[in-house]
């Protein structure tokens, strides 16, 4: 891959996930504690919406992708359709106005994941050696929304945080702009003559008759249930326990995501991808265990190591996944096949773990502004812990590695 390629590539991926970043870790701090005064459950519902965007629109997208318009176009004209919505949102001063208008903007963000994906794929021969390389600049642009929140202390007054939002509408701007001037990744099916089904983006469907992908799929949606918990509920956690600038000691965790991201490549040479898969899964296990037992005195260390661990979590289960997918997928359903495991994950699984978590963190509260958090990390701790198990049991490894496509 020439270099300037790369870092077309790279900066892609750094302003789409900075983006998201800036405002979605302290939108639960901004709206329970701030004027908006949204309850537990309201909360959830909120971050939910990431989940309804990941069901209702990456698979179309990524069928448009697969056959009508270039990704890297729809892409662009995505990020500057959601810069006005966010502008809008960082002015809403109630719940069900803040809330319509997120849902429209989830359901544009979503397909994004899938798209810079497709785009990146598209560009590198060898995905195990090279995409985890690329895929780490998201990360880092994670890591620096974080860092800007702490720096410029828009944790200490909540109802400051609806400035995150129109950081991102600004970025969105110039990020859906650079997008027209990424590497082409025309539809590899245009002017083919397409099926009723793939017109819907159904063919990506076919890839769950692989009974080790349908298990693996199933996994993922579970394994996302518990994964809410700490979406959505982190930052409340450590604002409440007294972790001063709790947002920019978060960013500790897209640190470790960095650090590991680099390392994929050897870790994929060393192991197979049911042992990539049951390593991340029982880093969750450790995670929430972690934040059950930790506290900011003489437990500090447990909340960070806890927060630390989610670099393994999110690398050794979500990249493996995309990977594995893509190789399962092939060319042809590539960016619908992405769309449909982002469905899953951030989809399907999240909303229901948004929704439980949500009820859970309400049902625990104690008093007007605390609540029974080693009891509410134990929940996920525990189902994370189940699906692990369910895991190993059924799935097995293919006879040709990952590793070595």
């Amino acid at each position: 891959m020439k270099i300037t390629t790369r870092i077309q590539l790279s900066t892609m991926m750094f302003l789409n996930f900075f983006i998201w970043g800036i405002w979605f870790v302290t939108m639960g701090t901004y709206l329970i504690k701030g004027s908006i005064g949204a309850t537990g459950g309201q909360t959830g519902l909120a971050y939910g919406t990431q989940s309804l965007g990941a069901i209702i629109a990456p698979f179309i997208i990524g069928m448009i992708a697969d056959k009508f318009f270039a990704a890297q176009k729809i892409l662009g004209v995505l990020h500057l359709i959601g810069a006005g919505l966010l502008y809008y949102i960082s002015s809403s001063n109630s719940f069900n106005s803040f809330y319509s208008v997120l849902i429209i903007y989830m359901i544009i963000y979503m397909p994004t994941l899938a798209l810079v994906n497709s785009i990146s794929l598209k560009q590198i021969t060898n995905p195990e050696k090279e995409f985890s390389l690329i895929r780490m600049w998201g990360t880092v642009g994670w890591i620096a929304a974080g860092l800007i929140i702490g720096w410029m202390a828009w944790e200490k007054t909540p109802d400051t945080l609806n400035i995150t939002f129109k950081v991102a509408a600004i970025v969105s701007v110039v990020f859906g702009l650079y997008c027209f001037f990424l590497p082409d990744t025309p539809p590899p099916k245009a002017g083919q003559k397409v099926s009723v089904s793939e017109v819907l983006g159904l063919d990506a469907l076919k890839i769950l008759k692989d009974k080790n992908y349908l298990i693996f799929f199933i996994a993922s949606i579970l394994i996302c249930i518990p994964l809410a918990f700490y979406y959505g509920q982190a930052n409340v956690f450590l604002n409440e326990a007294g972790m001063t600038k709790a947002a920019a000691k978060m960013t500790l965790g897209q640190i470790a995501e960095t650090v590991f991201l680099f390392l994929m490549p050897l870790f994929f040479a060393r192991f197979g991808t049911k042992q990539m898969l049951l390593i991340g899964m029982l880093a969750w296990i450790a995670r929430y265990a972690l934040f059950a037992y930790g506290d900011t005195g003489p437990n500090i260390w447990m909340l960070y190591l806890g927060i630390i661990l989610h670099g393994i979590c999110y690398d050794f289960f979500f990249v493996t996944g995309q990977i594995y997918t893509d190789y399962k997928a092939g060319p042809r359903v590539r960016s619908s096949a992405q769309g449909l495991i982002t469905l899953a994950t951030y989809g399907i699984g999240m909303y229901i773990g948004f929704y439980v978590a949500g009820l859970y963190v309400d049902k625990h509260k104690m008093g007007e502004s605390m609540h029974d958090w080693k009891t509410i990390w134990l929940f996920p701790c525990l189902f994370a812990a189940g699906v692990a198990l369910l895991f190993f049991v059924f799935f097995k490894n293919d006879k040709k590695q990952v590793s070595a496509v």
